[in-house]
């Protein structure tokens, strides 16, 4: 393997670590090996004197990140390798943990999807750039799955019942609705990435501010926010104590102005998993009150249970091998499922 075929590409340059997802034609899809090559240079950099920031990003114009590896996992389920399923999971998230906690600036360069993985990779960097092209969600419940990566605990954060909305829909935000949200911090053209590498190159990092040095690269002519016209009618519905009251709550929406949205909200849910919508409700509330440590452990008490109990490997075989689309949900709707098997998955938490 040459370097350029590495899975993660690293250099330093000017006192600047950047690592670069290499997987282009996967959409930067995080593998085991990539996780670890990332730990291995954050920790690293970390201890480096020399080393005075980081830059994340994804090879291509396509995806920063667009999630896991999710059918290797699928794979290894099959196999009836759960301890592979949950090694995978228990060092991504420490990944994460350790980007929260990295005593140096970490700039995540968000292009294209920043999804999933992706998101907990990102959401952790003390600077995260958008572009015009930049699409972020936690798109999880539409393959079985909960969001994860520290999703229990930035999503029940978000204003309002904004973070419950996104999380049990999976709906993408573009990069307006994400400045709007506070799931980034500024946006760049895509034009002009070329530029705050030339920044980085030359910062004098004894005496430059980084942000002043990136204030004229910043872009101000954005669209407006989708989602800020929406968020009375996301609080009314997505506060309702459980996932059908959710959803009659959405269709009984009379307003002129919400009638449309709450319409194809509830035709994103009927197609998602109920299972997998119901525990992402719970999870997320529980989020709200616990600390980012105890919201990663919450998900991987989850990940245990998922592959056996959950929707996941039903969700993959209809929509990565199988390519169906025709997944057989169970239960199939949410008016068949019962409160007792969402609350058997968080058994054992306080």
């Amino acid at each position: 393997m040459t370097d350029a075929q590495a899975p993660v590409l690293a250099e330093v340059r000017n006192r600047v670590g950047h690592l670069t997802l290499n997987r282009p034609a996967g959409l930067n899809a995080l593998t085991l090996e990539i996780v670890r090559l990332l730990q291995g240079y954050l920790n690293d950099w970390s201890a480096n004197s020399e080393v005075k920031a980081v830059v994340l990003r994804g090879n291509g114009d396509r995806a920063f990140c667009a999630g896991g590896d999710i059918r290797t996992l699928y794979d290894q389920h099959l196999a009836g390798d759960a301890q592979a399923i949950e090694t995978f999971f228990a060092e991504e998230y420490a990944l994460d943990l350790s980007i929260h906690a990295f005593p140096k600036p970490v700039i995540a360069l968000m292009d294209g999807f920043v999804l999933g993985g992706g998101m907990g990779l990102a959401q952790g960097a003390s600077l995260r750039i958008l572009t015009e092209r930049s699409k972020l969600g936690m798109p999880e419940t539409g393959i079985g799955y909960f969001p994860d990566v520290g999703g229990s605990y930035f999503l029940p954060r978000l204003p309002g019942e904004m973070g419950l909305y996104l999380g049990i829909t999976g709906t993408q935000v573009n990069t307006a609705d994400a400045l709007h949200l506070q799931l980034a911090d500024l946006c760049i053209p895509s034009k002009r990435l070329a530029e705050l590498d030339q920044v980085l190159d030359h910062i004098n990092w004894e005496n430059d501010s980084l942000d002043m040095a990136l204030t004229a690269l910043v872009s101000t002519d954005l669209p407006p926010t989708q989602l800020a016209d929406l968020q009375p009618a996301i609080d009314l519905h997505f506060a309702q104590p459980t996932l059908s009251a959710i959803h009659q709550s959405l269709l009984e929406e009379i307003r002129p102005a919400y009638t449309g949205w709450a319409q194809s909200t509830v035709q994103l849910m009927d197609s998602r998993s109920p299972l997998a919508m119901a525990v992402t409700l719970e999870l997320l509330r529980r989020g709200r009150g616990k600390s980012l440590e105890d919201c990663f452990a919450m998900e991987l008490h989850l990940d245990r249970q998922w592959f056996n109990d959950g929707d996941i490997a039903e969700g993959v075989r209809a929509l990565l091998v199988d390519k169906d689309k025709q997944p057989r949900w169970n239960p199939p709707s949410i008016g068949q499922l019962e409160p007792a098997r969402v609350n058997a998955f968080f058994e054992g938490l306080s």
